[in-house]
Order: structure tokens, then C-alpha cells, then sequence
């Protein structure tokens, strides 16, 4: 079955039909300094990208400072379901070098430092 799905895909991508990477459209972060937040996960040139479209804080959604900005910047898939690129961190203004791995409708999200053997995580819910 893996190799008629692999076939497919070749297929697909041999006669310029664009297929859509799995990260594409909303996703839930985590609570991180008392909000969270909805990000549009959309292609940006070869990678992908991800932009703060809502915010919410104890109280409801608000109009965040951070709305429009980019949280996750050029993410590139490895092929294997990970994804590699930098990620911002709004609560210290901080941007970190990013990994990714989608498991169906979660997103396991790191930023790292000392080139990626210290991370922090977020589990994202894909929402749309």
C-alpha cells in the first residue's frame, strides 16, 4: 500500500499538480504568558510559514500586538513528517532555531539554542 500512495504521489508530482503540505491552515498554540493563540500555517516560497491570525487571553479574543506577525519562520520538510526552520517567541521577543513533527492533528513544536541541544516545546491542535 506504501508504495501505490509513493506512486501516486510521483505521479502527481510529475504532471505539476501541487499537492498541499499536511501543515497547511489553523492551528491552537499552547498557553504561553497567559494567551494563546491561532496560527495560520501557509506556504512561503519553498517552506512554510505561520502567522498569528487570533489571540485570545483570559478573557476572550483580543487584538494582540503580535497579530500578523510571523511566529514560524521558513520551516522546511525533511520528508518524514519533521520540519526545519526557526521559530519566534513573543514573550521574550527571541527567535530560535525550529523543529517540527506533525503526528495527525498535533503539532510537536520546539525552539532550541546551542544548536538545538537545549529546546522548549509546545504541542499545537490543528483547529481548521
Amino acid at each position: 500500500m506504501k508504495h501505490l500512495i509513493a506512486g501516486v504521489f510521483a505521479f502527481l508530482a510529475g504532471t505539476g499538480v501541487a499537492l498541499a503540505d499536511p501543515l497547511e491552515g489553523r492551528w491552537q498554540t499552547e498557553v504561553d504568558a497567559g494567551a494563546y493563540a491561532i496560527v495560520e500555517m501557509a506556504p512561503c516560497g519553498a517552506a512554510i510559514c505561520g502567522v498569528f491570525v487570533k489571540t485570545f487571553n483570559e478573557q476572550g479574543e483580543y487584538a494582540s500586538p503580535n497579530l500578523g506577525k510571523t511566529v514560524v519562520i521558513d520551516m522546511v520538510p525533511n520528508g518524514d513528517g519533521t520540519y526545519a526552520g526557526k521559530v519566534w517567541r513573543p514573550s521574550n521577543d527571541k527567535i530560535y532555531i525550529g523543529k517540527m513533527a506533525l503526528e495527525g492533528d498535533s503539532l510537536a513544536l520546539r525552539g532550541c539554542v546551542a544548536g538545538g541541544l537545549i529546546c522548549s516545546k509546545q504541542t499545537w491542535k490543528r483547529v481548521d
